[in-house]
This record gives C-alpha cells, sequence and structure tokens, in this order.
C-alpha cells in the first residue's frame, strides 16, 4: 500500500464521498476541493487524519492542508477515488458554483479589469500631468498656462495625449482581449473586434452628441439597400464592448464545438469573428451604449442629487468593507462608463479619499505602537502602500486584524466623501487612489479634494489614536516584552486561528528580529556559517511569518519561517541542495531538501496559484540539483499585483531534518544569497 493509500480513502468518506465532490485539484501545499454539500464533510474527523495539517474554507473551495507532499497525495486520492482531477481554473470556476450570483459577477468582473488596472492608473496620472501642463493657469496673472508660455511644455501636452487616446478612447480593445485571455478563446480576434469598435472609419464616439442626424446619414452610414446601420465608434464604453466580447467568446466556443479539427484554423475564426463583428455593430453595440448611459445617469444623478449626501456618505463609510469582499471591482467598469460618458466621475475621488482614511488609521497605529518593533514591520509599509493606493496590506495585516482602526478609517472616509461630493469634486480619469490621486483631479476641484484629504486624514488618524489608547494592551503596543506580554501574544494568536485549523506542529526554533548594523549582520552570518546557513532566496525585506497574509502560513501550520516583501524578479536557491517538489503548471513554488534532511518552501505571492503560471518562469525541474544562487524561479512583481495578489512571499522550513537548534532571523533588508536567514547546528 502506498504511504497515502489509507488517508486518501478516508478523505474520500469524511468529505461526502464521490456524489460529493464536483472538482478537486491542489497547490503546493493544499487538496483544494469544490463540494456540492460543504456541511456533509466532517471537518472534525479530516483534522484528526495523520497527514493532514488544518481545513479551511476560501472562495468557495474547501482546502485540506497536507503540506509538501500534496502531489503524492493527491495521486493517491484521485487513484483510490476514481475522481479525475482538473487544472486550478477549472476548479475555480466550478468552485463558482458554490457563490451567490452577485459574488460571480463580481468575481468575473474583477477578472476582465484587473489585468487593465495598470493601463487605466498609468492613463490617469498622463491625464493629470497633462492637465498642469495645459489646463491649470499659472502665469500671468492666472491667464496662461505652461503650455501657453513654452514650446517645449507645448509639444509635451500634445505628445502625452498618445497615451492618453490609447489608454481611455481604444479602452474597448483591451476589454475586449481581456475576456477572451479570460474565457480561453483567441485572444487576438479579440483584438480584432475591439479594434472594429474604435476604428477610425468611424464616427468617434465623444463626437456623437454634437454631430447631427443629417451627417449621420449621409457620411457615417453603412446602406445594404434594405437595411441602414450607422458607422458610430465605441471609443470609451465599458458595457457595449463587454457585451461584444462575450458574443464573440461564445460564437467561438459554439464553432469550435461543431468544427471538424481538419478545417478549424479556418472556419472557426471567419464564422466567430465576422457575425461577432455584425453583432456588435447592429445589435450589443446601441443596446450597450443605452445601457452604460443609463447606469452613467444613475450614478450621476444620486451624486448630484439632493440626496447626494446619503449617496456620499454610504458609500464612503461602506467602500472598505466592500474592498474585503472584492466586490468593489464593479466600480471600475462605472468610473470608466462615467469617464466616457461625462467627461469625468465624482466617484473615484471618493475611492482614494477612502483609501487614504484606511492608510491614516494605520499611521495612528503606528504611532501607538512606535516601541513594538514586530508591529513596526507591519504598520510602516501598510500605511506607505495605503497612502500610494493599495489597500489590501493595511486592511488585511493592520486594520481588520484590530477592528477599531477599520472602523475609524470608515467614519473619516464618510466625512470625507460628504464634503468631496457636496462640494461636485471631479475626476478627470480613474487615478491612483492614494494621496497623489489629486493629479487626477480636476484642477478647479483641487482646493476641495485637499479639503477632503485632510478630512480623511486628520479624522480617522484622531479616532484611531483616541480609541487606541484605550483598547490596545501594553504588549499590543510595547511588544513581547515580558512574560505577560508573550502570553497575551499566544492567546491572541489563538483566537485569530480559524476553528477548523490545529495549533502549529513546526520545528522548535529561536526567532531573531535584526536591529543590528549591517556590518554586523555580516559578521554574524559569517560566524554562523561555521554551522549551517541559509540565506535569503530573494532581494527584500524579511518580515516575521505571522504578517504573512495568508492563515496557513501565518500560523506556522507549514512550519516556522519568515516571509519576503520582494524587491526583485527572481528566487534563488538558499543553499545547496535537491530540488524535491516543484508546481510545473502554476510554476509559483518549489520546495528543496538540503543534504542534511531540512526541507524548505519557497512559494511566491500568496493564492498565485490561480495565474496559471502568467508572469512565473522556471528554471528547475524535480530532482535537480542546485547550488547556492542558482536561478529557481522567475516572477513579475507586475503580474502579481495586477492580478490582485499580495507579493509577499513565504519561506519556511517544513521539515528539519537533522538541524539542531534553527534560529529564525527577520527584520531586515535582505539581498538573495548573501543574508542569513536561518542558522543552525
Amino acid at each position: 500500500m502506498a504511504k497515502y493509500t489509507e488517508d486518501a480513502k478516508k478523505l474520500l468518506g469524511l468529505v461526502g464521498g464521490k456524489a460529493n465532490i464536483q472538482a478537486v485539484s491542489h497547490c503546493m501545499t493544499r487538496m483544494r476541493f469544490v463540494l456540492a454539500d460543504e456541511k456533509k464533510a466532517d471537518t472534525e474527523a479530516i483534522g484528526k487524519l495523520p497527514s493532514v495539517k488544518g481545513t479551511f474554507t476560501q472562495a468557495g473551495q474547501y482546502q485540506v492542508i497536507i503540506g509538501n507532499d500534496v502531489a503524492e497525495f493527491y495521486n493517491e486520492f484521485t487513484a483510490c477515488s476514481g475522481i479525475e482531477g482538473v487544472s486550478k481554473e477549472q476548479a475555480k470556476e466550478a468552485a463558482k458554483s458554490n457563490q451567490s450570483w452577485l459574488q460571480k459577477l463580481m468575481s468575473n468582473l474583477g477578472e476582465i479589469f484587473a489585468p487593465l488596472i495598470p493601463a487605466l492608473i498609468c492613463g490617469g496620472l498622463i491625464l493629470g500631468i497633462r492637465n498642469i501642463i495645459g489646463d491649470i493657469n499659472f502665469f500671468d496673472n492666472g491667464t496662461k498656462s505652461l503650455a501657453d508660455i513654452s514650446q517645449f511644455w507645448a509639444g509635451t501636452y500634445q505628445f502625452l495625449w498618445l497615451i492618453g487616446e490609447a489608454v481611455f478612447h481604444l479602452l474597448p480593445v483591451g476589454i475586449v482581449w481581456s475576456i477572451t485571455k479570460k474565457m480561453g478563446t483567441t485572444q487576438i480576434l479579440g483584438i480584432i473586434l475591439g479594434l472594429t469598435l474604435v476604428s477610425s472609419q468611424l464616427l468617434n464616439g465623444f463626437s456623437v452628441a454634437d454631430t447631427s442626424a443629417s451627417v449621420i446619414a449621409e457620411q457615417y452610414t453603412w446602406d445594404f439597400g434594405f437595411a441602414q446601420v450607422r458607422m458610430i465608434g465605441y471609443q470609451g464604453q465599458v458595457i457595449a464592448a463587454m457585451m461584444a466580447g462575450f458574443v464573440l467568446v461564445y460564437l467561438e466556443k459554439f464553432f469550435r464545438k461543431i468544427t471538424p479539427a481538419v478545417v478549424s484554423m479556418i472556419v472557426v475564426p471567419v464564422c466567430s469573428l465576422l457575425p461577432a463583428v455584425i453583432i456588435a455593430h447592429t445589435i450589443v453595440g446601441p443596446i450597450g451604449w443605452t445601457l452604460g448611459n443609463w447606469i452613467a445617469d444613475g450614478v450621476s444623478a444620486g451624486l448630484t442629487s439632493n440626496v447626494r449626501f446619503l449617496f456620499a456618505a454610504a458609500f464612503g463609510l461602506l467602500y472598505a468593507p466592500v474592498v474585503l469582499t472584492g466586490l468593489h471591482h464593479m466600480t471600475n467598469a462605472i468610473d470608466s462608463q462615467l469617464v466616457t460618458t461625462r467627461g469625468g466621475t465624482i466617484l473615484w475621488p471618493m475611492i482614494a479619499l477612502s483609501n487614504i482614511a484606511q492608510g491614516s488609521s494605520v499611521l495612528a497605529m503606528a504611532v501607538l505602537q512606535k516601541k513594538n518593533e514586530r508591529a513596526k514591520q507591519v504598520n510602516v509599509p501598510s500605511l506607505i502602500s495605503c497612502y500610494l493606493g493599495v489597500t489590501e496590506p493595511a486592511l488585511f495585516g493592520v486594520n481588520l486584524k484590530y477592528g477599531f482602526p477599520l472602523i475609524c478609517g470608515m467614519i473619516g472616509s464618510c466625512a470625507a466623501a460628504m464634503i468631496s461630493v457636496g462640494c461636485g469634486v471631479e475626476a478627470a480619469s480613474i487615478g491612483v487612489g492614494g494621496l497623489p490621486g489629486i493629479l487626477s483631479i480636476k484642477s478647479q476641484f483641487w482646493g476641495y479634494f485637499l479639503l477632503s484629504m485632510a478630512v480623511a486624514v486628520v479624522v480617522p488618524f484622531v479616532l484611531t489614536l483616541i480609541v487606541g489608547k484605550k483598547k490596545l494592551s501594553d504588549p499590543e503596543k510595547f511588544g513581547e516584552n515580558s512574560e505577560q506580554a508573550a502570553a497575551d501574544a499566544d492567546v491572541d494568536g489563538a483566537a485569530a486561528q480559524p476553528v477548523q485549523i490545529p495549533a502549529p506542529t513546526a520545528p522548535e526554533v529561536e526567532v531573531i528580529r535584526a536591529e543590528e548594523t549591517e556590518a554586523q549582520q555580516q559578521e554574524q552570518s559569517v560566524e554562523k556559517s561555521v554551522g549551517g546557513t541559509v540565506y535569503s532566496p530573494a532581494d527584500g525585506k524579511i518580515i516575521p511569518l505571522s504578517e504573512i497574509p495568508d492563515q496557513v502560513f501565518s500560523q506556522s501550520i507549514m512550519g516556522d519561517g519568515v516571509g519576503i516583501e520582494p524587491s526583485g524578479d527572481t528566487v534563488y536557491a538558499p543553499a545547496d541542495g535537491t530540488v524535491a517538489a516543484v508546481m510545473e503548471d502554476s510554476k509559483h513554488a518549489c520546495g528543496i531538501v538540503l543534504d542534511n534532511g531540512m526541507e524548505l518552501l519557497i512559494h511566491i505571492g500568496i493564492d498565485t496559484v490561480d495565474m496559471n503560471g502568467d508572469g512565473f518562469t522556471l528554471y528547475i525541474s524535480q530532482g535537480d540539483r542546485v547550488k547556492k544562487g542558482d536561478r529557481l524561479i522567475g516572477f513579475s512583481l507586475e503580474k502579481i499585483k495586477a492580478a490582485g495578489h499580495p507579493m509577499t512571499t513565504a519561506f519556511l522550513i517544513s521539515g528539519e531534518g537533522d538541524a539542531k537548534n534553527i534560529q529564525i532571523h527577520s527584520g531586515m533588508d535582505a539581498k538573495a544569497g548573501e543574508t542569513a536567514v536561518f542558522t543552525f547546528e
């Protein structure tokens, strides 16, 4: 009998049997089930299986934590159960059956817009810079702009429109491409369909309102004799582009299914693209244009009506909790529609203010915990990223953890949103959702937005400071400086654990926070290398394991270790050893066994298995012998961020082998292959 056959058979029964399993896959450490009825799973009994380290549910998937041997366990499970495993993407799609229709809609919108967000942010900043150069009259008593008095800046103003036009006018191309990418159909056909929506042969969508019906009839109409079709472009249109994209996707899937493989290359593209273009310009384009206008008109009416303060108060108060659920992706579509139909958006400034408010709560926590070295390593990076528009580290790492900072931030966001909407603050486009967001605000509203920003900074900061002084315990303020503080921290840690995850069984190690100088660190590394040393596998900031935004890693379920906030794009072998495991398809993680039996796990990003290898490059295979400094995996921080995943890399000791007196060093900036992270005898 194989190693895990008995446990695999038991697990099959405990999850409700074969009939209860809709899909099963695995990542680097976990079995991922999509169950028809999760209530049938006997979670308590599953947790008692010798090979199981814990269970939890996330995004519709029932996840069973196995560890580095999960691939072997998975193979034995599928063999004894007779269930064919599926890809991560298929499991993810199957998991949506356990979601509500609203969760499915938001999930799909998020996946469509996630690849577009970097371009939208870049375009917003470019337009903000153009505003400063050509639309704000700084000179000659407020009558001339920088572009008016300088030919260089006039040329720059015109040149930058290349990017602005590409991002916002040609947005349908990106939307249709993203839909075909997500749905697994031919992406180049999506790009071509998108281009037909914004062709220069058509009347620019932004000029339709200013063009008379007679001109459209004479110059911008296809006449087929029996029918006439307006030659209207869909520049900047979001809903119309999405509808056209899905028409193409389902046409291609249909013709792929019924077309013989021998002629598929010829038949499928023609039979998919040609009717999709016709339907886009005759049916779904006009319908999408109308729907987009209705949505934009509805939001604009709410933000400009007599009850706009109530609308603003509700949005400002609830936006941060909505971000925690992932339902905030809908705002990208609404903002884009407002920008294209109204020339600006009142909604987006409130999003920027909410981010600033949550960052201000973290700023107050940083002040309250200034003597807590462990907390500082989370607070400072989180508030910086939050002020620059990336809220997840602040929300999950600090504000949600303590509770009251999140609420104080919501109150500040509510007040700031009411001021912003009350003063009619409008952004020219989506921009950076934090302090730099002012660059996307129309210049005439800068003063009002600065006032709103001041409220978003001051109110949460003061409230969090006041509440925190009463609610935070001494260990939370000053760190683990006493036995009582350590005991309190242990209690807090246990309370934070999900009910179904058992206590950690990681090897006993000594954790050391690095407070010495760089020279002392180097001296220590040399001294420790006499025994054994494992170096950082990547450039970046070494953080304590507890600060990794993933419950399995942060609670030492997979072993003790550290997190790395990477600054480079490659992970290297941290010591000489053998590649024991590698994710060949998703490419995001690998395991290495040293000669003394110590097992190491390197997991790049959180939930990056969902990226299906996009943005990752493998340089190794299972069984390869590697030396310290050899390349293991390359990765794109930009793609990880664009996909909405934390970039934190988990670096764990999943098995101690023959190593003794293991010490873990964290709290320092690391250089791959040079900075000691684990030392042992």
